[in-house]
């Protein structure tokens, strides 16, 4: 395990109906969906990571809103933990149906009803994350 815990970010973006999920290809959980995120990197504001990590697994743009929230994990290698954001696509003429560019640690990125969330393979904790957050 690292000697110490890791700060991490997550963006919670839904818009018309739908949230942006992420495909984990990485372990913890990989093959399981989950809202874009990662390390907050030295030197690097909550909101700067947010937005990085949000264009770096999906290629969508978007801007920080609230603290919703925070999560930890715990793994034999790592101690995370995770301040999660709400966040809002933007640029010009974005659309839902865009192509989302799944990269870094995502091997997949989609826009997910939030009404297919329970038939949705979702890391362990987050639907009721979501749920708490008034999300889903």
């Amino acid at each position: 395990m690292t000697s110490r815990p890791e700060v991490c970010v997550g963006a919670v973006v839904v818009h018309g109906g739908r949230i942006l999920l992420i495909r984990r290809g990485q372990p913890p959980q990989a093959g399981c969906w989950s809202v874009p995120g990662g390390r907050v990197e030295r030197g690097e504001s909550l909101t700067d990571a947010v937005v990085r990590e949000v264009e770096e697994e999906t290629g969508l743009i978007v801007s920080v809103g609230s603290f919703l929230g925070w999560a930890e994990r715990l793994t034999e290698a790592h101690h995370y933990v995770i301040l999660d954001f709400a966040a809002a696509p933007i640029g010009g003429l974005w659309s839902v149906d865009a192509t989302l560019r799944a990269g870094d640690d995502a091997s997949e990125a989609a826009w997910v009803l939030i009404e297919d969330l329970d038939r949705t393979d979702l890391v362990d904790g987050l639907r009721t994350f979501l749920r708490e957050v008034g999300v889903a």
